[in-house]
């Protein structure tokens, strides 16, 4: 560095101590993004971190719970989009904080909820902010990693609730992947919060090196460097790659793997080979390649559970062994102490013994049917480099530090639930960014598997373009339609329903003008305080005045007025000074300071509706779908309407604490008193046929004969038919409706609600066990709804219930 250089940086962090001093207690020198995001935090602005995956948006957010730390009273939150991500993130923060000082709320999950930091799930956030928790008095900042989880078309709404809702007063770290929009959403941000900094990095802290493994070696996927922008059609891709797409043989020593041996690629002569098939190489042989290079651990991404189990099978009877006895020493404990509290006669039914001596081999899967309490095992061992190898989906890549030097992927298409479809460029950023261990690695390394149909420009363009568009699923709902209606009225909530990204990527200038309305209520509002009048009613007698005024000017200028018409304004202007002389307010001694602040409010009033109606003349797509929810609510009399106004029932109040896609159908149910004669396993079993998506469209419900007896039935026939006539209402009401009640796992669930044992209930099921445990994890957050907003015996039912279900592997957590 320059002197100048050295004087500027002394200067910074003179004007930034507490980023100086938390980045000298980092591991790591922190990168120039990353010093940047932590000075704004500092200055008391929020920011949006795009950066790549693995580049170490975290710290940020880590600044931002240690800024709040630094100050007495002040907490932070931290919100992720999965349960496994904020285990792992309430875990690294206890090691920083103390377990006194920080909490988990996941739905299933509390712990310490009265911490200064909590960890949460975003949906925990929402309910939350709709509660209006005392758990939000003293929060300052707000961490929502992930934050492109906005795009999710299932769940993304959430996300721009809480961005929504969240005080004024707390600021926001934002962060997300690399998205080609980050100064749009950063756009946004900062016209709905106010004060925000987009900070956007497309340098990975680790270079990573692209492959293609052809016939048992690793050619380079480019000549050269590969290319940063997003033009593909630039990039220099291997010739040798282009020449075997024409059919063509590739040149001798001219693989990776002679590279790292120190053969040299010999010069530009290749003799031309018949055209011949590249045969796909088996898995042991790819595994056994990777670890001649020393490019383990890797992660092999595969786009199916059967096909992840599959692979780890096939490696296993080959027989390799990819650890050490000291290693396979060291795995045992770490499996016997994470699964202690698993029943013997649970972990047999899990295959425990097998999937226990893969480990030992240094294999694993992993995957969402995987048991949680497995694929946390796997994870500890991959990062503690005891497991080498991992065969996994896609969700692997979504957020869990899992760090390999290599990531393999076997096919560049995936079956999408309707259709095999190529994979995004966004989808191949995620996955490959799992490549390079910053701190150990030097350069990761990708590899794509070469197959006869492969083009390898295309995979050239996927690796080129680093970034993918993000884009709103935000729509409203029916709980988020009565938690408006509650908290702001019908006028406000559709301002605030303006205020989306959603509408905001529609007509970006709505939210700017709903932001004003906001802005002057809250000015109005000061206005009508300071004009208070112990006389009498002043914004009354300041309109008397007003409309005077406006008479008399109107009079003065309109001289070419006839007789009769000046003659009725004159009639009228004198009853209004009448009346103005007659009011209370006007022998009020401090009148006139009063009226300047009237005359302050009635400008303002006049500005505000005008705006009003800009926004009404704008698309107003978004306030369009509440106002056909609010014609629902209405007909089924969960919301009275009186003009504009609108206010709700007691129905209408029970709503405000159901949350999910059946939030109508549970409200009616509670209110038909059609679930009432239930037991505890039928409830149980009902709540999961409302929680339960069948995978496929063959999947949706189990023969009739098979479905418990007696009074589930009745129930289930009659919450059917309450479906199909709320269906019908949406449909009239031209909104999209849900899908039909799927029974697929009733069975299964009132077995094991019963005390069924395991293995019995997985046969019943036809699912993995971390299937299972998800949808009951799911069916327990309806049933403890259920609990807190039903009457009488259907919360004790619903609380036993509850209990049932949340027992063996259900029941397990590892914090």
């Amino acid at each position: 560095m320059s002197a100048a250089d050295r004087y500027e940086a002394a200067r910074e962090n003179r004007a930034h101590p507490r980023t100086h001093d938390f980045a000298e207690s980092q591991r790591f020198r922190l990168d120039p993004f990353q010093v940047e995001a932590c000075r704004a935090l500092e200055r008391g602005r929020s920011v949006l971190v795009a950066a790549p995956t693995g580049a170490g948006k975290t710290i940020v957010g880590e600044f931002a719970v240690h800024l709040a730390m630094q100050t007495p009273g002040q907490k932070a939150f931290y919100t992720t989009p999965m349960k496994a991500l904020s285990n792992q993130k309430f875990r690294e923060l206890q090691e920083v904080y103390g377990e006194d000082e920080v909490g988990l709320l996941t739905g299933d999950t509390n712990i310490n909820g009265d911490a200064r930091v909590l960890v949460m799930t975003t949906e925990v956030l929402r309910n939350m902010l709709y509660g209006d928790s005392p758990a939000l008095r003293g929060l300052r900042y707000v961490v929502m990693d992930e934050v492109h989880y906005l795009a999710d078309r299932f769940r993304g709404a959430v996300w721009e609730e809480v961005i929504i809702h969240l005080p004024a007063d707390v600021r926001l770290v934002s962060l997300s992947a690399t998205v080609s929009n980050a100064e749009e959403f950063g756009d946004w941000l900062d016209t709905v919060r106010g004060g925000t900094d987009v900070i956007v990095s497309e340098t990975r802290p680790v270079p990573l090196e692209q492959h293609v493994l052809v016939r048992g070696d690793l050619l380079p996927l480019f000549d050269g460097a590969p290319p940063r922008g997003g033009d593909a059609a630039g990039a220099q891709v291997n010739r040798e790659l282009l020449r075997m797409r024409g059919g063509q043989a590739f040149a001798a020593g001219s693989s990776f793997s002679d590279t790292r041996r120190g053969g040299k690629r010999r010069g530009g002569h290749h003799r031309p080979a018949p055209p011949r098939r590249s045969e796909r190489v088996d898995r042991p042989e790819v595994v056994h390649l990777l670890d001649r290079a020393n490019l383990l651990p890797a992660i092999f991404f595969i786009f199916s559970r059967v096909g992840c189990d599959a692979a780890v099978q096939q490696v296993r009877r080959s027989g390799l062994q990819l650890t050490t006895a000291d290693e396979r020493d060291e795995i045992r404990a770490v499996v016997a102490s994470r699964t202690r509290a698993l029943p013997d006669e649970d972990l047999a039914a899990l295959g425990y013994w097998e999937w226990t001596e893969n480990l030992e081999r240094g294999i694993a899967s992993h995957h969402a049917g995987l048991l949680p309490a497995f694929k946390e095992v796997v994870e500890e061992l991959f990062r503690r480099k005891l497991v080498k190898v991992v065969f996994a989906t896609e969700t692997l890549a979504l957020g869990i530090n899992m760090p390999a030097r290599t990531v393999v992927l076997e096919k560049l298409e995936k079956f999408n639930g309707e259709a095999r479809v190529g994979i995004t460029s966004g989808e191949y950023t995620q996955l490959t960014g799992r490549a390079g261990r910053r701190g150990i690695d030097v350069e990761g390394h990708a590899v794509v598997q070469w197959t006869e149909s492969m083009d390898p420009q295309a995979v050239a363009a996927l690796a080129s373009r680093r970034t993918y568009p993000l884009n709103s699923s935000f729509r409203p709902t029916y709980n988020m339609a009565v938690n408006l209606i509650d908290q702001f009225g019908r006028p406000r909530a559709r301002e605030v329903l303006e205020s989306s990204f959603a509408q905001f990527q529609a007509d970006r200038a709505v939210v700017g003008l709903a932001r004003q309305v906001k802005e002057a209520e809250a000015s109005l509002a000061g206005y009508a305080t300071s004009m208070t009048c112990e006389h009498g009613d002043f914004a009354e007698y300041s309109a008397i005045r007003r409309d005077l005024s406006d008479l008399e000017k109107l009079n003065r200028r309109d001289q070419s007025a006839s007789r009769g018409t000046r003659d009725k304004r004159q009639r009228e202007i004198g009853g209004l000074r009448r009346r103005m002389q007659r009011h209370p307010c006007h022998r009020c001694p401090d009148r006139e300071q009063h009226a300047r602040w009237a005359e302050r409010y009635w400008k303002l009033r006049r500005q505000t509706d005008k705006t009003r109606r800009q926004i009404e003349n704008r698309t107003g797509t978004v306030a369009r779908v509440f106002d056909r929810i609010l014609d629902v609510l209405t007909a089924l009399d969960y919301v009275r309407l009186d003009g504009d106004e609108a206010s709700l029932t007691e129905a209408g109040r029970r709503m405000r604490r159901i949350y999910g896609d059946r939030d109508l159908l549970v409200a009616e149910a509670l209110r038909t008193g059609i679930w009432k004669n239930l037991d505890a396993a039928s409830l149980a079993s009902l709540a999961c046929c409302l929680v339960y998506e069948p995978r496929g469209r063959d999947d949706r419900g189990t023969d009739p004969r098979d479905l418990p007896r007696g009074a589930f039935r009745i129930a289930l026939s009659e919450t059917e038919d309450l479906w199909a006539r709320l269906d019908d209402l949406e449909q009239d009401n031209r909104l999209p409706g849900t899908e039909p009640v799927a029974t697929g796992l009733a069975a299964a669930m009132h077995l094991w609600a019963r005390g069924g044992l395991l293995d019995r209930v997985l046969t019943e099921a036809d699912m993995a066990a971390g299937d299972f445990v998800r949808w009951a994890k799911q069916t327990i957050d309806l049933l403890d709804q259920l609990s807190i907003v039903a009457d009488g015996e259907l919360a004790r039912t619903a609380r036993r219930a509850l209990d049932a279900v949340r027992r063996g592997i259900v029941a397990y957590s590892s914090v």
